[in-house]
């Protein structure tokens, strides 16, 4: 298989709060990889630091072959790395479907029928196609957590970096969204997935990494990390017998 994203041994700190610290890994081409950390870990600057809205200190950022360290954010979409938010934020003011087109035309530089024709079948994946002309601020959570997936995928990912996308989500929405995130990783897609809903991200990676301080501590198959030492006292809380 081949490499389509790595982390070089990036670091990143503000002032003594470090982010990133010497942290390396790689995604494969049309994998999944699950992401897991305390609250406070560093995931969500991670993700900053790889698509460019925060610069790292030293290390390098690889995407598809090219060292992209340097590239800023929007060229890095346009290259094919897009990303959800944890917190959903839609033009509220705009439907469902002027959202996906605004991310059709800026974020993979598409125009006329050939983003109406990504837009509509984005949302028919992604289950919005009926609600296409209904305001964007009216929408319940996991309508706008799927039109976060839905925007992200207008930028014609060939990464796409999901934070904590099932979070708040009711058990039923929580496997409604599996099966869509499940469906999208049929086309191709690569995946990193920020979550602290385990079970969903068990559902759908091949592998997790955990982070801890800005440092990855644990990295390997889903089961074994789960019950892994590291992962027992440091993430869940759980005290291990040496």
């Amino acid at each position: 298989m081949t490499v389509i994203l790595e982390l070089q041994n990036v670091r990143k700190a503000f002032g003594a709060v470090v982010v990133a610290d010497d942290q390396s890994w790689t995604l494969q081409e049309g994998e999944a990889l699950g992401v897991l950390g305390p609250n406070g870990a560093g995931k969500t600057s991670m993700f900053n630091l790889v698509t460019g809205t925060l610069s790292p200190d030293g290390g390098r950022v690889r995407f598809a072959g090219q060292d992209i360290t340097k590239w800023p954010a929007a060229k890095r979409c346009r290259a094919g790395l897009a990303r959800s938010f944890q917190v959903p934020q839609p033009f509220s003011g705009m439907t469902i479907y002027e959202n996906t087109y605004v991310a059709a035309t800026q974020g993979a530089g598409l125009s006329g029928r050939e983003a109406e024709a990504l837009c509509l079948d984005v949302l028919e994946r992604t289950g919005l196609l009926p609600k296409a002309n209904v305001m964007a601020g009216r929408l319940t959570l996991l309508e706008r957590k799927r039109l976060e997936l839905s925007r992200a995928m207008c930028a014609k990912p060939k990464v796409l970096l999901l934070d904590e996308i099932a979070g708040g989500l009711t058990e039923d929405e929580c496997q409604s969204l599996i099966g869509t995130i499940n469906a999208l990783r049929e086309t191709g897609i690569s995946i990193v997935w920020i979550e602290h809903v385990v079970h969903a991200l068990m559902a759908v990676v091949d592998r997790l990494i955990v982070i801890d301080f800005g440092r990855k501590i644990a990295e390997g198959e889903p089961r074994a990390i789960m019950e892994s030492k590291e992962v027992k006292e440091i993430y869940l809380g759980i005290e291990a017998d040496a």
